[in-house]
């Protein structure tokens, strides 16, 4: 299993005091798995996201990812965790302005250390990219920002796949392209993607979905 959740609880700070976002949450991800995470703004959605990809800490239970204990972790361990094991796309394609696509595409693969051309030149060729590698960011349509995202997420062949919204700033027929990459993907790398999506239509893409309502797993 390559994620795991036992109790999950999040609350945030307030003038009215603790407002409680997640309520324990328990939830499984293999490898090779999709789910899609629904649910309405304010549900806990993003945040339980965010304390999956340890970008924020739990209150209270267990997040294992690939059998590690996120909660335990500290903030170098978290960023060695995002930096070799997990893979991150958001809604905002997040770039970096003054890097090329090829230069964007391994950017996170060597911060780990794992930098692989003949891997970077396949993920290049699958997602449509090869002929813009010396182009920038702001030369791109959101789409191919995107895909390049996906395609930096995906250089160091993580172990598991987050996705914010991963669709959200495109058109129907680009958000459908894109998540087709991006499912081929995660199925010839045997990664487990959990992706949090708004839209039905995407969700029914995915092999199993969790729908939070009021922090719950309904």
């Amino acid at each position: 299993m390559v994620l795991q959740l036992r109790g999950v609880t999040k609350s945030y700070e307030t003038t009215d005091g603790p407002l409680p976002v997640l309520r324990g949450i328990d939830l499984g991800l293999n490898a090779g798995e999709t789910l899609a995470l629904t649910g309405e703004s304010g549900s806990g959605k993003s945040t339980l996201l965010h304390l999956v990809g340890g970008l924020d800490t739990a209150d209270a239970g267990v997040i294992e990812v690939a059998g590690e204990d996120v909660a335990r972790m500290d903030d170098a361990a978290r960023a060695t965790l995002r930096r070799e094991t997990v893979g991150v796309v958001f809604q905002q394609f997040n770039l970096i302005p003054a890097l090329d696509v090829a230069a964007n595409l391994s950017f996170q693969a060597r911060l780990a250390g794992r930098h692989d051309p003949d891997w970077q030149a396949v993920l290049a060729e699958r997602l449509g990219l090869t002929p813009y590698l010396r182009r920038y960011p702001e030369q791109l349509s959101g789409g191919q920002q995107q895909r390049v995202a996906i395609g930096r997420a995906m250089a160091t062949r993580p172990a598991l796949l987050l996705a914010d919204e991963p669709t959200g700033n495109l058109d129907e027929a680009t958000a459908d392209t894109v998540l087709a990459l991006m499912l081929e993907l995660v199925a010839e790398t045997e990664a487990a993607l959990l992706m949090v999506t708004h839209s039905e239509r995407l969700a029914d893409r995915m092999a199993r979905r969790v729908h939070l309502r009021r922090g719950q797993a309904a």
